[in-house]
């Protein structure tokens, strides 16, 4: 590239620098048409500027990897990004936004990246798969079958959405400031890796089989590993006196119907030992308890979803005398009232549990141990969301949706374990 050239794409990005700042101001009064004229001066195939295109294809990279670099500083983490782009615009944002944080972990030795945040990025696939970043924008439009003044203005909508985040609690360290043991491994007593493993492949049988009887003895085996390593862990880490720390997880729980699947994790959560702030206008739920219970939690949460979601799909939809749709009523009580019986089944699985426990262990003085462990779990509620504030999140009005919901969950697989009760709150956050 000549020196002519390569000033003439630093003007063309110093231009549109200020035009997408002012795309994305405008996008944040809701001032459609200041929006639309810098989307459509970007997109232009302009003559009368050397480098038009390539300066605006780089501002948008580094305008959107400095995005995500702010988000990290604000508590957000790769999955609730990627959820959020998703929940507000749409899959192609969600592509889009799990891209640029591809790029922008290149920012990071491996080493410096806590083990969640790489699980995440791990889960979402998130790897650079174009060429250079000059040319991403491109290559995204092609690959997502679009023209480049879609492209432009998806980039600009998401940079928007970046740009208003609000501030989140910080459920670790940043990328760059975590510091692995030389091992390789947590100090203290940590969650067996290997057990999840087998616990994983027993959820996998127990929602593909079509024979109940398969599933709940698939269940119950998984439900045994979960529940004996918990009480296990906590037991070890009493006996050792540096066992792990109360943390936390961020879980999106997206409409629709979100409500009442907040209600059902939050009672997972209850019988899991940990607890559950729902971010209400996010579709994300920030669940806090001890790494070992917050594995369980999203493994049975996520597994009775999945059979609430089938079950909603074999009841149909539902009309009422006057052949007005109330499918959303009856969904909306169905899964209220399968959240509830959920919730009832696993409190006398959890009591059934603590019971054995108990008896397994007559010399350890069990119940002032996990009422510790639940004291510190609750002090880390206190310090993370200091206002919180206690809310009714859900109601049922539709008689056949409850009933056929509370049936659901009698059929329905407790996928993970027996665990010892608790208290907690859905709360609104």
């Amino acid at each position: 590239m000549d020196d002519g050239h390569a000033d003439g794409t630093a003007a063309a990005a110093a231009h549109a620098d200020r035009l997408i700042a002012d795309a994305v101001h405008a996008w944040s009064r809701t001032d459609t048409a200041v929006f639309a004229r810098c989307a459509d001066r970007l997109a232009a195939d302009r003559t009368d500027m050397a480098g038009w295109p390539r300066g605006v294809d780089r501002k948008l990279v580094t305008s959107l990897v400095d995005a995500v670099t702010a988000a990290w500083r604000l508590g957000w983490r790769p999955a609730d990004v990627v959820a959020v782009a998703g929940r507000r615009r749409g899959g192609r944002y969600a592509r889009m936004a799990t891209d640029v944080i591809a790029a922008e972990m290149r920012r990071y030795a491996a080493a410096t990246v806590d083990e969640g945040w790489q699980a995440q990025l791990s889960a979402l696939g998130a790897r650079q798969w174009w060429s250079h970043d000059d040319g991403y924008p491109g290559e995204w439009a092609e690959r997502e079958g679009l023209d480049r003044a879609v492209m432009v203005r998806c980039a600009l909508e998401l940079l928007a959405v970046l740009a208003t985040l609000p501030l989140m609690a910080r459920l670790g360290p940043l990328p760059g400031e975590s510091r692995r043991p030389a091992t390789g491994r947590p100090e203290g007593p940590g969650v067996d890796r290997r057990m999840l493993g087998r616990v994983r492949a027993l959820l996998a049988k127990a929602e593909s089989t079509e024979f109940p009887e398969e599933a709940e003895a698939l269940s119950a085996r998984a439900q045994e590993l979960m529940a004996r390593h918990s009480i296990d862990h906590a037991l070890l880490a009493a006996e050792s006196g540096h066992g792990d720390e109360p943390s936390g997880r961020r879980l999106a729980v997206d409409h629709p119907y979100e409500a009442p699947k907040t209600v059902l994790l939050d009672v997972v959560a209850k019988a899991n030992r940990c607890r559950v702030v729902w971010h209400r206008n996010l579709g994300l739920c920030t669940v806090l308890g001890y790494p070992g219970d917050l594995d369980a939690v999203e493994l049975l949460f996520t597994s009775l979803l999945a059979q609430a979601t089938a079950a909603l799909v074999r009841a149909g939809s539902r009309r009422d005398a006057h052949g007005r749709s109330r499918t959303r009523s009856f969904r909306h009580s169905f899964l209220t009232a399968y959240a509830q019986r959920i919730g009832e089944r696993l409190s006398v699985a959890t009591e059934a549990a603590q019971q054995r426990a108990s008896a397994e262990s007559p010399a350890t003085d069990l119940l002032p141990m996990l009422a510790a462990r639940d004291e510190a779990v609750d002090r880390a509620v206190g310090a993370m969301f200091p206002t919180l504030a206690d809310r009714t999140v859900t109601s049922a009005g539709d008689r056949e949706g409850w009933m056929s919901g509370r049936a659901a969950a009698d059929l329905a697989a407790l996928h993970t374990r027996d665990q010892v009760s608790g208290d907690g709150e859905c709360r609104g956050g």
